[in-house]
């Protein structure tokens, strides 16, 4: 049996060397690498394609928030495992939300340690003894009125990684209004930083929805996440958020009743499928420099019921052949994608 093939990554020499010594004990196991920096790390995956990643997310030129969610999604077979000094419960709420499977404490025996990685090779999750009483307890309530156009919008930015001054060039506004947006989400949420934002999102996608009904400017209350699964459903994904819009627009216009999703990139688009296993995804196959036929085949890995149609401007016999071998039962292109054929796509797949 092959051995597992595990990548190191912390800025400390002298603690990578502790980690490995430790590893040695356990049977076939083999470090395949080591790296100090987030640069390093993204290199060494794509290099080396270890089986399992064990992390300090506090290193150089690493943002967590934004990059873990993208290696799950392009290595969703590939366990995580974050070894770290830092205790505080949002902290580790939001990484775990983000797609690790586990989370050991720096100052717990290195016999913790060696168990971790079992456990999580096993298939299980891991979490630090002294963490587990910090994370038991009620999640946050929902919010009780309905976020704005706009600050769904930019709790979308901030689930992308985007920063204050990146998301006033992408909405037009100046950074000063972006951080007052911010203020009052955070109030809103009941949440006091970015990360708490973040992670509040992860686990109540519903509050990023909207009712078709909604592309109006009167917003409605939405479903409970219980309720979701008597809604019909409808994921848009599209790097182009003009067209996203659209998009949902013609969605409310012949089904007002549909609940809303959106999102831009593979990463989000899975983590969305897997929490809320929308009955009906529109993926576009081009999303800036990511497939959308590998869209297709992480969505359906997750959530096999959904039905996914791919749309796009080229409609290429070969991409056409790809998309339904990923899982999709229909190819459509952009020019014949009106309110008609969308409101049979709806009542043949979802209805």
């Amino acid at each position: 049996m092959n051995p597992v093939r595990v990548l190191l990554a912390d800025d400390h020499a002298v603690v990578r060397a502790g980690i490995g010594k430790a590893l040695n004990d356990l049977e076939r196991l083999e470090v395949v690498g080591e790296v100090g920096n987030g640069t390093d790390l993204l290199a060494a995956l794509a290099r080396l394609q270890p089986d399992m990643l064990l992390i300090d997310v506090a290193m150089p030129a690493f943002d967590p928030l934004t990059t873990i969610p993208r290696i799950r999604a392009d290595y969703p077979a590939m366990k995580i495992l974050v070894i770290s000094a830092y205790d505080d419960d949002v902290y580790v709420q939001g990484l775990l939300a983000a797609g690790v499977h586990g989370y050991h404490l720096k100052d717990q025996p290195l016999s913790d340690l060696k168990l971790a990685v079992q456990r999580i090779l096993s298939g299980e999750r891991w979490i630090s003894s002294r963490l587990v009483s910090k994370l038991i307890g009620g999640q946050p309530a929902a919010p009780l009125s309905p976020l704005t156009p706009r600050q769904r919008e930019i709790l979308r930015l901030l689930l992308e990684g985007y920063d204050n001054q990146s998301i006033a060039r992408q909405m037009s506004l100046s950074v000063k209004t972006v951080e007052n947006h911010l203020t009052r989400l955070y109030r809103q949420l009941n949440v006091q930083s970015r990360l708490e934002a973040v992670r509040y999102a992860s686990q109540h996608p519903e509050i990023l929805a909207v009712h078709g009904q909604t592309v109006s400017p009167d917003p409605q209350p939405l479903p409970e996440p219980a309720r979701l699964q008597n809604q019909v459903t409808v994921l848009v994904v599209d790097d182009n958020q003009r067209y996203r819009k659209q998009l949902q627009r013609m969605v409310g216009k012949v089904c007002p009743n549909a609940v809303l999703f959106e999102a831009a990139n593979i990463a989000l688009a899975v983590e969305t499928a897997r929490r809320i296993s929308p009955r009906l995804a529109l993926v576009d196959v081009v999303l800036g420099d990511e497939s959308g036929i590998h869209c297709t085949r992480r969505i359906k890995s997750v959530s096999p019921a959904t039905r996914v149609v791919l749309i796009s401007a080229y409609p290429d016999r070969e991409f056409h052949r790809s998309g339904l071998e990923a899982g999709a039962v229909a190819f459509l292109d952009k020019k014949d994608l009106d309110a008609d054929v969308l409101r049979q796509v709806i009542d043949d797949l979802v209805r």
